[in-house]
């Protein structure tokens, strides 16, 4: 099994404290994703966006997690036979998880390289492809965490901090 690991360096320690206790989330929302229906993919970010702009979160972190959710689900969606979101809601970050039912990532490092892509001929005509899926995944999160082997599904998390005084003043 083939680990890679990205860490925020000022978010490391909080990052692996998380990691190791695991404490129980606020909330916890979770969506099927399916193989290649792109006209309802985005919608589990979306939501998850929408949850967070309701109680308050400034913009400027609303938009890093509407990117790195939505580059995660539209990768499901165009690579995999389907699979799953889990975000889990806390005070102070979220954390997200997407597990596939696909056939894994052969070279993570490779595929972490921007314009690197496995997009075939249909998804290119729909306008995805570029390979900065997981470039812009990496680019806007705190901690991402992938655990994938070849002809395995692949488990790709995210979280992303933000505290109290990053929320909007009301």
């Amino acid at each position: 099994m083939a680990d890679y690991w990205y860490f925020q360096p000022k978010f490391k320690q909080r990052a692996l404290t998380f990691l190791n206790d695991r404490p129980q989330p606020l909330k916890t929302i979770s969506y099927n994703i399916t193989e290649r229906d792109f006209i309802n993919s985005g919608t589990a970010s979306a939501e998850i966006k929408l949850i967070l702009k309701r109680d308050g979160l400034r913009p400027e972190i609303l938009r890093r997690i509407a990117i790195a959710a939505y580059e995660a689900e539209i990768n499901v969606t165009a690579h995999t036979e389907g699979g799953m979101v889990k975000a889990n809601f806390y005070p102070d970050f979220i954390h997200i998880v997407f597990s596939d039912k696909g056939k894994g990532i052969k070279d993570i490092e490779e595929s972490m390289a921007p314009g690197f892509s496995t997009a075939d001929s249909v998804m290119r005509e729909l306008g995805f492809g570029a390979g900065l899926g997981l470039p812009n995944i990496k680019k806007n999160s705190d901690v991402l965490h992938i655990s994938s082997r070849e002809n395995k599904p692949t488990c790709l998390e995210i979280i992303i901090f933000f505290d109290k005084t990053l929320y909007d003043q009301r």
